[in-house]
């Protein structure tokens, strides 16, 4: 028979426990969400993040950089709790790498991709097989996002192959770290042109749109968003599915992306 001072020691331990265990759990809720997302969705989860917490969510925390470089951050273990990818590719490498929550993963958007110029530019082209493209650029160069690491770069460099066109701008290129960079070269007229995704054209009023690549030309352009493994916040999955929901689509149909979750 078990000594009774025993049996309570054992029941206010077990209970001290379980105290303690949802005080941590309110702690954790009561911190920001840490969101690493895609350059080129900046603004609207900026927006998004700042409906959220109007509508009773906590903080967020925003990370913005390449896809390629988050990726390798929340590998190498940075406290990030909710990745949304500019493409398919750098998510893959962090489900295979066991660093997302497989079940959670949700492909959320869909963009294009475009050739920019400053908005005074005089340039006019329409995009086809082997358009002209090194005789626009001259002696100057075309600005994208890295073409071996950033989604929008590899999108880019896979839809000038496809249309013929690589092989001669190849050796003109600014590349930068992620596609915004990109963006600026051209918004400051520091590159004549430059190949970013529409919503990010939509967004820089210092740039013209001279034509989109043909969908035909590239893999489809998808963003993906999962929960990570190493991720405690319980309200991670919140903002992920809120992310999901009428109000955030709204924000992301306005900047020009294209919904592809089911609304919430």
């Amino acid at each position: 028979m078990a000594h009774p001072l025993k049996t309570s020691f054992l029941a206010l331990l077990v209970s001290a426990v379980a105290i303690l265990g949802a005080f941590m759990s309110a702690a954790r809720a009561e911190e920001p969400v840490t969101v690493f997302a895609a350059a080129s969705l900046k603004e609207s989860v900026e927006k998004i993040a700042a409906a959220w917490k109007a509508a009773g969510g906590s903080d967020v925390r925003l990370s913005f950089a390449g896809s390629s470089s988050l990726a390798k951050q929340i590998e190498e273990g940075a406290p990030a709790e909710v990745f949304i990818s500019a493409d398919l590719r750098w998510m893959d490498h962090l489900d295979k790498a066991g660093r997302i929550k497989s079940d959670t993963r949700v492909n959320l958007l869909g963009n294009r991709i475009v050739l920019v110029a400053p908005k005074d530019s005089a340039a006019t082209v329409s995009i086809f097989e082997n358009f002209p493209l090194a005789t626009l650029l001259g002696d100057e160069r075309l600005a994208m996002a890295n073409v071996d690491a950033v989604p929008a770069g590899t999108y880019g460099k896979t839809a000038l192959e496809s249309l013929g066109v690589w092989e001669s701008v190849r050796d003109k290129l600014a590349q930068s770290e992620n596609v915004r960079a990109a963006l600026l070269l051209v918004s400051r007229a520091e590159a004549p042109l430059g190949i970013v995704y529409e919503t990010d054209a939509q967004a820089d009023p210092s740039v013209r749109i001279l034509d989109r690549f043909p969908e035909t030309s590239h893999p489809a352009i998808v963003y993906p968003a999962a929960l990570t493994t190493d991720g405690q916040n319980p309200r991670a999955a919140e903002f992920l599915a809120y992310l999901q929901g009428k109000d955030a689509h709204a924000i992301f149909t306005a900047a020009g992306f294209t919904v592809l979750a089911k609304t919430n």
